[in-house]
This record gives structure tokens, sequence and C-alpha cells, in this order.
């Protein structure tokens, strides 16, 4: 069995309004069915301007789609997307890796940075590259900045080592160590130490001399196996505004020299006048004043006593 719809309307201007019906007839297979002459069938559809509007509707999304489309591959071709990774940056599994040079505009967060085996790292900004280390809390617990004036480093301790681990230079709030076996200075005017300054030895470069001056301040050397200063081709000054003192609360001052000149000790009055051989004996005061005396067959010492008032 076969079913048929058909849509009947009355032909006429007045009967426009007038509501389909829908006539179902069912009929044997074989079965010719006639239609009335004066009946007309109404055709679904959009026509007329509805129509092209449509269509030019579904034309502008066709070529909106089209240029999404080529854009998004001339992006993909301009910014070298791969399935590896960006233009230079790829993605390994040891993390990303990134090749020639880079700019960042924020800060930038990892947990190591090197460079590759044949080439070296280069940290370059206009202003300044600042490098911190952060907690799990987000407090910064060490800072190196490196500006166009100065370099600051900003942490408990500051290590610098040798390619074997050993420290070579460190740095705390406490001390400052040099674990080199010398210390070189170079600069025209030496070192300048505000405080007290430990170390085994100071000696100066071959054919050059050695000074230790404290301008406005006393100079003192301490040491508990004792003290020595050695000049093997020169001479060894002591100057001083004021007073040079040496003393040894348990030992001796030995002066062990073919001659010991003492060109502006204090000279006491000349003896009698047969005595002309410009002989003098040192004498020495309570205080420990030295002066000269003349020699006579006797000590002269007393004689000239007066200077040690």
């Amino acid at each position: 069995m076969k079913g048929y719809t058909v849509a009947v309307c009355s032909p006429g201007p007045q009967e426009v309004q007038q509501m389909v019906r829908e006539q179902y007839t069912t009929t044997t297979e074989g079965t010719h069915i006639q239609r009335p002459e004066n009946q007309c069938v109404y055709k679904i559809g959009i026509y007329g301007w509805r129509k092209r509007c449509l269509y030019l509707f579904v034309l502008l999304l066709l070529i909106i789609l089209l240029v999404n489309f080529a854009l998004t591959i001339w992006i993909l071709k301009v910014m070298w997307f791969s399935p590896t990774g960006m233009g230079h940056l790829r993605v390994t599994k040891d993390g990303l890796r990134l090749e020639g040079e880079s700019e960042f505009l924020f800060p930038l967060y990892a947990k190591e940075i090197h460079s590759r085996v044949d080439s070296s790292l280069l940290l370059q900004s206009t202003q300044n590259v600042t490098v911190n280390a952060r907690n799990s809390e987000g407090e910064v617990t060490g800072r190196l900045k490196v500006g166009p004036k100065m370099v600051e480093v900003q942490s408990q301790q500051f290590q610098i080592n040798s390619k074997d681990g050993k420290p070579l230079f460190t740095v705390d709030e406490k001390e400052v160590v040099v674990g080199t076996d010398k210390l070189r200075v170079t600069g025209p005017e030496g070192a300048l130490f505000e405080h007290s300054v430990e170390t085994p030895l100071v000696r100066a470069d071959p054919f050059q001399d050695l000074r230790l001056e404290s301008p406005t301040r006393s100079l003192s050397m301490d040491a508990p196996k004792g003290v020595h200063i050695k000049a093997h081709a020169g001479k060894i000054e002591a100057l001083s505004q004021m007073d040079i003192i040496f003393q040894s609360s348990d030992g001796m001052l030995v002066l062990d020299a073919e001659t010991v000149c003492l060109p502006k000790l204090v000279q006491g009055t000349r003896g009698a006048a047969g005595s002309s051989q410009r002989l003098y004996e040192i004498c020495v005061c309570p205080d420990g004043k030295l002066y000269l005396s003349v020699a006579g067959v006797g000590t002269t010492c007393h004689e000239n006593s007066h200077i040690c008032l």
C-alpha cells in the first residue's frame, strides 16, 4: 500500500488565507487517481530576494572561512610551528631548547639555564641583568645584579671556587677569606685596609720597595711566635711623627750589626782639655733616655746627668 499527500486550494484571491486541507487517500497498488483540473499545488521553499540573500550569506561565510584558513596557514609558517616546537624553540625530554638570540620582555623563571657545549652563554640588557634565587615562600634569598656602574651580590655568603672546587675567595658578614697561595695587589696606591689584616707573609715584588703606612693612626704588628722583618737587598726604615717603641716583655732587644749609628743623640759637655780623642760613652737616664758623654779615665755620665732632667 502507498500513501500520497496532496495540498489542495481553491483558486481566487479571496480564498488565499483558507486553510490547506490534506486528503489522505489509501488505494491499492495499481489504482489510478484523477485530480481536478482547477486544483493548484503550493510550492514549499524560499524564493525571490530571500533566496538571493541566503546564497549571499552562505558565500560570505565561505569567504571568511577561506580567509581564516589562509591566515592560520600563514601564522603557522611565519612562527615556524612544527611538531617539536615553534621557531628556534624546541621541546625536548629535558626541557626547552632555544637556539639563537632571544629577547624576554618579562621575568624568566627557570630551574637551570645552560648553553650548548660549543658556545658560551651571553646575558645582556640595556639597563641591568638581575638573577634572583627564591625559597618555597617566594622570598628572595640570593641576588646577583649586574648594572652599568656596579655588580651587586646580595646573599649570606659569596664564594668563588676553582675548577677543582677549591674555595678561592669567600666573603660573609664576619670575614673575607682568600684561599689562593698568593694575593697580589698591583695598584700604584697599594691596598687600603680600615681594620686589621691577618696574613703569614707580606712581601713586595722583586726590586720593589715594601711600605707599611698608617697616615693618621698607629701601626701595630703582632704575632704569637715572632715578627721577622727582612730586607735582602736594601735597607729598613721606620719613620714616625711621635715615638717608635720596641718592647719585649720576656726577652731582650738585640742590635746585631757591624756599626750601630745614633747620629742625633744629645751630647754632654766636653771634659778636660787634655781629652781630645773624640771618644764618647753612651749614658742611660732612669727613664731610658740615651745621651752621649765625653769619655774620660772614669765614667763621666754623672757629670752630664742634668740632661735627664
